[in-house]
């Protein structure tokens, strides 16, 4: 591999995830795994994802949990609900840098009428980076207009 160069393996089992809106796509190619109740969302991180240490920008990894609890609320609720964050804490534990396949590995705590509560940890191997959780209101179910749109 080139000075530089990322490299691009995705892991066996994990799908191309085509949703999460323009923000999201301009973070680049997401992955899931969800299968028997587990929910992991998962990408590289580039060179164009880093701060001027050469190391994952807090915000992106901060944007990758936010987005992995949002998908995973959907995931797990079967698209009955959509989810909107209503907060969002994060602890950084340590660095991720371009090349890392990071995974975001979601729990769902409880999906109530209003509120949701979840909170997942972003790995690269046994590494762990970040811890989230969050609080979502529950919102009604994306139209198949906006999920034919990437939503």
């Amino acid at each position: 591999m080139a000075a530089g160069e990322e490299n691009r393996t995705v892991p066996a089992r994990f799908e191309r995830l085509k949703r999460g809106g323009p923000y999201i796509a301009g973070l680049g190619e997401l992955y899931v795994l969800h299968e028997g109740g587990r929910i992991v969302i998962a990408m590289h991180v580039a060179q164009r994802h880093t701060n001027m240490r050469g190391i994952a920008h807090g915000g992106m990894l901060a944007s990758l949990a936010d987005t992995a609890l949002g998908i995973g609320l959907t995931l797990a609720c079967e698209a009955r609900h959509s989810f909107v964050t209503v907060s969002l804490t994060t602890d950084f534990l340590d660095a991720a840098r371009p090349g890392d396949w990071v995974e975001a590995h979601v729990r769902i705590d409880r999906i109530g009428g209003r509120v949701a509560f979840a909170a997942c940890d972003l790995r690269t191997g046994e590494k762990a980076l970040l811890r989230a959780s969050g609080v979502f209101a529950v919102m009604a179910p994306l139209t198949p207009e906006q999920l034919a749109a990437g939503y």
